[in-house]
């Protein structure tokens, strides 16, 4: 007897999912469709030096094959190989935050050292302060964790420095944890250490914990940026960074998370440890990887930050001069978040999704970051060389002016 099979039915997923979104990636569907319509694209929505042309060093590289060939290729510690933690302690010490191993972790790069530490620092129905615009990783994981985002203002017109007397109004009693991206993805902001300092204060007088995502530091355009909790030793820091932008490795999966504070981030320190022994541990080889980094030549920074100057200057120049719209001069990485005057009942969704199929420029909406949809910001990679700039930017020019006059 053969049994009735019954309709197949759409199998219901975790409402969280629908909550989930990560506007950096999900634009690329669009663009998807518009190269299948044949029109070619230009990706100017993830910050991956190695898509553009820039090159890993090879003594990286040199020393993940050695570690490779030597055999380690097998499971390593949860909480990173003991050489590699005591790479990134080291540079920190010299950084000015004198920092040991065992407070050091290795990650699967700074996104899912964001996730362990905010995993580790919140609970369902605690508040965790993020810059606006913000990178959207940090809003996509408290879904996940059920928390909640409190946006404090930067300022596009003070070059987006951080609204400090917003932030101090934002503290509840369920804030847990402050978020600082500097320098900024994506406005490629670089904040002074006067604010630097009063934000950290802001976090010590709170009780909570500053959770520094210093990614960017090594990439500032006038030379390395100190890490924040060099500051204040004392004060309740949580550095996150990786190999994946200075050391141009954004595959390696690679990145750290260290943490100061003293013994009153402790039991922290002991909760992300727990939680990355669940995950078993990050990838082998490329710690290897990271210790050459740490260890070795750093002169391809200096010819990076140089690319990235330059590229930051003809973006602000040619952006500047495209009536109705206007840039805020980056300082460091390579973001730009332009703006562009809309026309009435327009969102930044529509221009950029305009742009992308008359030209095939794909950039990304300031509402992915959290921005109002109607302020029109919207967040440009400029990794391409500066001759294919200027093209991408005549394409903007006429698009945007005809957006304009509707």
């Amino acid at each position: 007897m053969t049994a009735t099979k019954t309709s197949p039915t759409s199998i219901p997923v975790a409402e969280r999912a629908s909550r989930f979104a990560y506007a950096i990636r999900d634009i690329v569907e669009e663009a998807r469709r518009v190269e299948a319509a044949g029109t070619r694209v230009r990706y100017l929505n993830i910050g991956d030096p190695v898509a553009f042309g820039f090159e890993t060093p090879p003594h990286m590289i040199e020393a993940v094959e050695r570690a490779m060939r030597d055999g380690s290729n097998g499971y390593e510690p949860s909480a990173g190989i003991l050489p590699a933690r005591e790479a990134v302690a080291a540079e920190y010490t010299r950084r000015g935050q004198p920092m040991s191993p065992d407070r050091v972790f290795i990650a699967a790069g700074t996104s899912e050292g964001i996730e362990l530490t905010l995993t580790a620092l919140v609970d369902e129905g605690d508040e965790v302060l993020v810059p606006l615009p913000v990178y959207p990783l940090y809003t996509a994981v408290l879904c996940k964790l059920g928390a909640r985002e409190k946006y404090y203002r930067t300022d596009s017109s003070a070059g987006w420095l951080p609204d400090l007397d917003h932030v101090r109004s934002l503290i509840g009693p369920r804030t847990r944890v402050i978020v600082v991206n500097d320098p900024n993805n994506p406005t490629g902001a670089v904040y002074p250490d006067a604010i630097r300092r009063e934000l950290l204060e802001i976090a010590d007088r709170a009780g909570c914990v500053l959770v520094a995502d210093e990614v960017y530091i090594d990439v500032s355009y006038d030379g390395p940026v100190a890490p924040v909790g060099s500051l204040d030793l004392d004060s309740p820091v949580i550095s996150l960074s990786s190999l994946s932008k200075a050391y141009l490795a954004p595959g390696w999966r690679t990145g750290w998370i260290a943490v100061g504070g003293g013994e009153r981030l402790r039991n922290v320190a002991t909760a992300i440890n727990k939680l990355g022994e669940a995950r078993l541990c990050s990838t082998g080889p490329m710690q290897h990887g990271l210790i050459a980094a740490l260890n070795g030549d750093r002169t391809h920074q200096e010819t990076f930050r140089a690319a990235l100057r330059e590229r930051a200057e003809v973006t602000a120049g040619r952006i500047n001069a495209i009536p109705g719209m206007s840039c805020v001069t980056p300082r460091a990485a390579f973001y730009a978040m332009p703006h562009v005057t809309l026309p009435p009942g327009k969102t930044d969704v529509d221009y950029v999704v305009g742009l992308l199929r008359a030209t095939g420029v794909l950039c990304v909406h300031g509402s992915g970051f959290g921005l109002p949809a109607a302020d029109g910001f919207l967040r440009i990679v400029f990794l391409a060389s500066p001759g294919e700039l200027h093209a991408i930017y005549d394409l903007i020019a006429d698009f945007t002016k005809d957006y304009l006059r509707g």
